[in-house]
């Protein structure tokens, strides 16, 4: 019994720090909302791909390549990371190379795709909850630049639905999230 408290000790992880402090505790806290024991090692090693004072508005879950990563919506692009025992994968895509998010879901989870200049990529079971919000976020995105069309209550309702949700998984700061239901109220 000694011996095997030794060497848990001696392989115990050394923890290391994050280059990304404020991100920290957002992410942990929507990591143990969306994510399988499995994906949470990418989630918690997610902030070594942003760049400085970038952050993540969503996460989501999906299959895509060769297995479950994550989607990280942050204000710049969207991230997909996966973060495996002897593989990294990081794909991203700028929001201006983003021409269209298609969202088709089923009964619990459902298909993301998002056309890009770079072509057609889709996610695969996306838990249809995250899979709505991410592509409404994004669609909301992509519209900001443009001339936005009559935006109908249904898209402002899950819109605000999805911030009280990033509010309340400690996603998002009080302060960001006051800001952000300011401006999706302005676009009213």
């Amino acid at each position: 019994m000694a011996d095997r408290e030794r060497r848990r000790r001696l392989l115990a992880p050394v923890p290391r720090a994050w280059p990304h402090a404020a991100v920290r505790t957002r992410v942990n806290a929507a990591a143990l909302r969306i994510a399988n024991l499995g994906v949470r090692h990418a989630i918690r090693r997610l902030p070594e791909v942003l760049g400085e004072g970038e952050t993540v508005e969503m996460l989501a879950t999906g299959t895509y390549g060769r297995g479950t990563r994550v989607l990280a919506l942050t204000d710049r692009r969207l991230v997909f990371y996966g973060h495996a025992v002897l593989t990294r994968t990081v794909e991203d895509v700028p929001f201006d190379r983003i021409s269209s998010v298609q969202w088709t879901g089923g009964l619990l989870t459902g298909t993301l795709a998002v056309v890009s200049a770079g072509g057609r990529t889709e996610i695969r079971q996306v838990p249809r909850d995250q899979g709505t919000a991410l592509a409404d976020l994004l669609g909301q995105r992509l519209t900001t630049g443009a001339a936005s069309a009559p935006v109908s209550a249904r898209h402002i309702t899950a819109r605000l639905g999805t911030l009280d949700d990033l509010r309340a998984s400690g996603t998002i700061t009080e302060q960001e999230y006051r800001d952000r239901r300011a401006e999706i109220l302005r676009s009213l």
